[in-house]
């Protein structure tokens, strides 16, 4: 799909928004500007944080809990580890246990990546739109036809 400007990567996050559920993950792929954090304000946003959602860059794991969302999120940024056993530090399978996994720079995983993941790359197009790319497990098969 063609997402035409920064509304448009809000707005899809906001219709995700709708359809997660506790134990999923959500990877987003796309080089340096490409708009994942930008696509995961706008998830956090439909699930109602109010208030810009910070970059996780530097913190790496950035948790919302109810009331602020209506269901708990951590929203993870992997671009400054080096390798997967960094990753495999931060235990991020815990987190499937009571909420929704937001992950950016998700190749820092190496073959770490659930199988149940909705992998979404973004790719910038010449005319500076973004192109989404969507990978659909079975678990969003159903989910995905409705966004």
């Amino acid at each position: 799909m063609i997402l035409e400007g920064e509304g448009a990567q809000l707005d899809l996050g906001r219709r995700l928004a709708s359809h997660v559920r506790i134990g999923d993950v959500i990877a987003l792929e796309g080089g340096l500007g490409a708009g994942k954090t930008t696509l995961a304000r706008g998830l956090l946003e439909g699930l109602g944080l109010e208030g810009e959602a910070p970059s996780p860059s530097f913190a790496i794991v950035q948790p919302y809990d109810i009331p602020d969302v209506r269901l708990p999120v951590a929203h993870v940024d992997l671009y400054r580890l080096d390798d997967a056993e960094e990753a495999a530090e931060l235990a991020l399978d815990e987190y499937l246990q009571d909420s929704l996994l937001i992950i950016e720079w998700p190749d820092r995983l190496g073959d770490g990546l659930w199988s149940h993941a909705l992998f979404l790359t973004i790719m910038i197009e010449p005319d500076g739109a973004r192109r989404l790319t969507a990978r659909v497990p079975d678990a969003w098969t159903d989910r995905w036809s409705q966004i």
